[in-house]
């Protein structure tokens, strides 16, 4: 926390900005003076601020030390240069040796070359960047964590001048539209199966924020814990609601988004920044700038979607700060209508009748979204990651949500309509079909046994278990924990969630995945790791055996908490033998230590690696005896064996999992397992595609762990299958043509009765 005079330095400089703010002159002149303010007060040689224009172009739009002919002459793109840098990833950026660094772009008309340090912050307003501003030092200064807060608070001010009007025009910061009023087809990602039509509804709940700089910071605190407790109040009467109030995911989510608004870090950071000068409501906003700004950068869809709920809670306080707390349901609304949003948290959706909502379009949103989860409670279509369909819709427009193809029809025609409505009489009897399959075992036709599991990363998952009837956890990604924190969880923490999924798991298996981080997946109490195939970088078991402490403390967690129960542990990302040797090693140091203590210790370990390096696989025969399973995680497998990252949409649909050389390689892990004796599963996103399961069952995979969501596919497909027949089909591997199998094993679906 800052010192009692920083926080009274930030406060006076808060002070004069809003005076300059509030005086005569232009917007330039303002601007002007706030840039000299602050190179002043920051001891900095520069201060420059650069304002978003027309087609994603920075503009140097005022400066204290660079040449003044550079104002409004100096123009970088969006990721070019430190500044379009910022600009692209919305983050702060502090160098010591700015020069040095690659991205370093050289403008003669600045004079920039003497100054060698460079702090700079993206301008933000709701989510979008505004312009950045920067200071530079010429000697090479180490910019510290108070002084990267300073400037981000200061920024905030700036961002109402930057979304005045008086730099730029208006209509230079919208999006550009130009879109003519055609019906149209836009793709997504399905987050709810299912179909539906309705009215356009357009869900804007974002309160503006009037005043920034605070008149009086004691005040402001007691209008923030005000409006804290109003708000919670308010969320315990919406959960209260007699259609939601039952068992099931959906209430463990809501639940933990209760807990959410109580969380003590959350409200302690607003808290901070009240002192710093801000009222309550720049507060609310700059925490929630920075939560996004760290978890924005997330590739990983389920931990990209937790941001939703932060999102979702600050706007539900900035309605109460403003006196206004008034939900969605109240407004006038169509009959029948599906709502289209950029993002929403769970609680957000529950404010809108769900007699009259139909479907829900996102431009954001993943299927383990709380949002997702919530919609699944309420069976209402959705399909997520819809481009710019907020731009592209009109309120009172038609839209068709076809979920089951991930589309949405903006003003369809009647044709499409007519199909729809034909469709969704057809949906209705299968999933009276998926339900009735619930309690039934997964045995093919010809009575073999497959252990359908779940993949889990969090306690809001586990209700899923008795929802779908699953028989265990094959997959539980431990790191979500870590993530989700602003510090590095305790032994103690980390063995009560623990302790509680294997609590809630019971007799049924639960296999705990040691931290799998780095790459995208960044802590965000660690540094930066910076690599530039991240991917293929400093990761997982990597980091683990790099930083033993941290790996020691999971494990002693995982073993405290499996007190008298059976341990599964797997390591993630294992290459060669020698690295699951030193991991298995520090478990075993684990145990023993435990066992010296007379510590309670699991009735049983085992222990087993997930198979996601292909050079592993001539490393089975050393490695199979020391294991006591192991787990096949096709989504990093594939990637690494084609050399394409999954994550570009270029390549999204350019190498087929069920194509040979991947079919192959499982087979010959199947295979070494088999002569091993040694447990296999799957648990990558192939074991929850029922034609991709049907080929894994195919050449021998005989437990598959998969989203929740897919358990009633894959179980139906299991019950409908004969697998002699598929086993005949897929036994010449080698003879068969060097292409996908997908055609011919969707032939075989189709001409054996199997349900894909």
């Amino acid at each position: 926390m800052e010192s009692g005079a920083a926080v009274t330095g930030s406060r006076r400089l808060l002070r004069r900005l809003r005076d300059v703010m509030a005086g005569s002159g232009t917007a330039q002149e303002r601007l002007d003076t706030i840039v000299r303010i602050i190179a002043a007060d920051m001891v900095a040689e520069v201060c420059s601020c650069y304002v978003m224009r027309a087609g994603e172009v920075l503009e140097l739009f005022a400066t204290e030390g660079l040449r003044r002919e550079a104002v409004h002459r100096t123009r970088l793109r969006v990721g070019e240069g430190l500044v379009g840098n910022i600009a692209a990833t919305a983050r702060p950026l502090a160098l010591a040796n700015a020069q040095s660094h690659p991205d370093f772009a050289y403008r003669p008309e600045t004079g920039e070359e003497i100054y060698h340090s460079l702090m700079g912050v993206p301008i933000l307003r709701g989510g979008r960047v505004l312009g950045v501003l920067v200071v530079q030092n010429k000697t090479q200064r180490h910019y510290t964590e108070d002084e990267i807060e300073a400037l981000q608070t200061i920024a905030m001010v700036l961002a109402e001048l930057a979304a005045s009007g008086g730099l730029v025009s208006p209509l230079e910061q919208q999006p550009s539209e130009g879109i003519a009023l055609l019906p149209m087809r836009l793709d997504g990602v399905r987050l709810n199966a299912g179909l539906a039509s309705g009215v356009a509804v357009l869900h804007e709940p974002r309160v503006l924020i009037r005043q920034v700089v605070a008149e009086d910071p004691q005040n402001e605190l007691a209008r923030l814990s005000a409006a804290v407790a109003a708000m919670q109040t308010a969320i315990d009467d919406l959960l209260a609601a007699s259609d939601v109030a039952t068992s099931g995911e959906h209430r463990d989510i809501l639940e933990t988004y209760r807990m959410f608004a109580a969380d003590r870090g959350w409200l302690q950071r607003m808290t901070e920044a009240v002192d710093s000068g801000l009222t309550a409501e720049a507060a609310v906003q700059k925490v929630l700038e920075d939560t996004r700004s760290r978890l924005g950068q997330v590739s990983d869809p389920y931990l990209r979607e937790r941001l939703a709920d932060f999102e979702d809670l600050a706007n539900r306080l900035q309605q109460h700060l403003a006196g206004r707390p008034v939900t969605a349901a109240a407004a006038e609304l169509p009959e029948e209508f599906i709502l289209i949003a950029r993002s929403m948290g769970p609680a957000e959706l529950l404010d809108y009748d769900r007699r009259r909502l139909k479907g829900l379009v996102l431009e954001e949103g993943s299927p383990t979204s709380h949002v997702a989860v919530v919609a699944r409670a309420l069976d209402i279509p959705a399909v997520g990651r819809v481009k710019d369909v907020l731009a592209k819709s009109e309120p009172g427009d038609l839209i068709v949500v076809d979920a089951e193809e991930a589309q949405v029809f903006v003003r369809p025609s009647e044709d499409i309509q007519q199909a729809v409505n034909a469709r969704i009489e057809a949906r209705l009897g299968k999933r009276l079909a998926y339900a009735a399959l619930r309690d039934l075992p997964a045995q093919t036709r010809c009575g073999t046994r497959i252990s359908v599991q779940l993949n889990a990363g969090l306690l809001l998952d586990l209700p899923y278990l008795d929802e779908t009837g699953a028989e265990g956890i094959g997959l539980f990604r431990t790191e979500l924990l870590f993530m989700l924190r602003d510090d590095f969880p305790s032994v103690g923490q980390q063995a009560a969630t623990y302790r509680r999924v294997l609590e809630h798991a019971g007799e049924r298996p639960v296999t705990f995945r040691t931290l799998d981080i780095g790459g995208d997946k960044l802590l965000p109490y660690m540094s930066e790791i910076g690599d530039e195939n991240p991917a293929m970088g400093w990761r997982a078991i990597r980091i683990a055996l790099d930083r033993p402490a941290m790996l020691r403390q999971q494990l002693r967690a995982l073993i405290r908490a499996a007190r008298g129960r059976r341990l599964r542990v797997m390591f993630p990302m294992i290459a060669e033998v020698a690295e699951f040797e030193a991991a298995r090693a520090v478990l075993d140091l684990e145990v023993a230590r435990a066992a010296a203590r007379n510590s309670p210790l699991p009735a049983k370990v085992e222990v087993g690696v997930m198979f996601e390096v292909p050079a592993l696989l001539w490393e089975l025969p050393q490695l199979l005896p020391k294991l006591d399973f192991i787990s096949v995680g096709t989504n990093d497998l594939v990637q690494f064996l084609f050399a394409a990252d999954r994550g570009n949409p270029r390549l999204a649909e350019r190498y087929d999992p069920l194509s040979l050389p991947v079919i192959r390689l499982l087979s010959e892990v199947v295979n070494s397992c088999a002569a091993c004796n040694v447990p296999l599963a799957l648990c990558g996103e192939m074991a929850g595609q029922p034609l991709d399961a049907m080929a894994l069952l195919g050449i021998g995979f005989r437990v598959l762990s998969v989203a929740p969501g897919y358990v009633g596919p894959v179980k139906a497909m299991i019950r409908s299958l004969e697998l002699a027949p598929l086993e005949g089909v897929l036994s010449g591997i080698a003879a068969l043509p060097p292409r996908s199998l997908r055609g011919k094993l969707r032939d075989f679906a189709r001409d054996h009765g199997v349900v894909v």
